[in-house]
């Protein structure tokens, strides 16, 4: 009856960390597909003649802002399902064509490898700790999670940008 009782206990502990770890990548996917739509409104916004512009001669343009952003989804995720980037370091901001067009091209398609990452956590231990830069233990979903704040960190700063250009910025996309 113990061994019965014990094998049941298992069997409810395993379901729920498995149902913790499907709402989980559940909630990772809502905010990334309205993350995706909100730098989608960012891209739009701006108009084709201002991607160039940089509020300072020392800092980014638009389009390389929002191509590090590109960048950085790509490096992260890379990490996390401990996969090759389809680009190498850096090599999305230095592209050659930082027109609008090609810029939300990119940066879209950097969402859709985000997006489809969060699949692979679901066959996958989200939970497995992981290295990130070779110097901090994290977890595979916590990297997603900082993909997350580093693409919200350079969105953010890109209103800047639109309202010197005076462009004004979309509507937050809380929810």
């Amino acid at each position: 009856m113990k061994f019965k009782y014990l094998l049941l206990c298992c069997f409810f502990v395993g379901s729920i960390s498995s149902l913790m770890a499907q709402l989980s990548t559940a909630s990772l996917q809502t905010d990334w597909e309205r993350a995706k739509a909100y730098t989608l409104e960012y891209l739009e916004a701006m108009p084709e003649d201002k991607y160039a512009y940089k509020p300072t001669p020392e800092i980014r343009s638009f389009a390389q802002q929002m191509l590090h952003l590109a960048d950085a989804n790509y490096g992260l995720v890379a990490t996390a399902l401990e996969q090759e980037s389809p680009y190498g370091f850096g090599d999305v901001e230095k592209t050659e064509d930082p027109t609008k067009e090609n810029v939300i091209k990119v940066v879209m398609a950097s969402y859709d490898y985000v997006l489809a990452g969060i699949q692979t956590l679901e066959t996958i231990e989200g939970g497995e700790m992981i290295q990130l830069f070779q110097r901090f233990d994290v977890t595979r979903e916590d990297v997603f999670r900082k993909a997350f704040e580093h693409q919200t960190h350079h969105r953010g700063q890109s209103t800047i940008y639109l309202r010197m250009a005076g462009v004004t910025p979309p509507n937050e996309k809380l929810f």
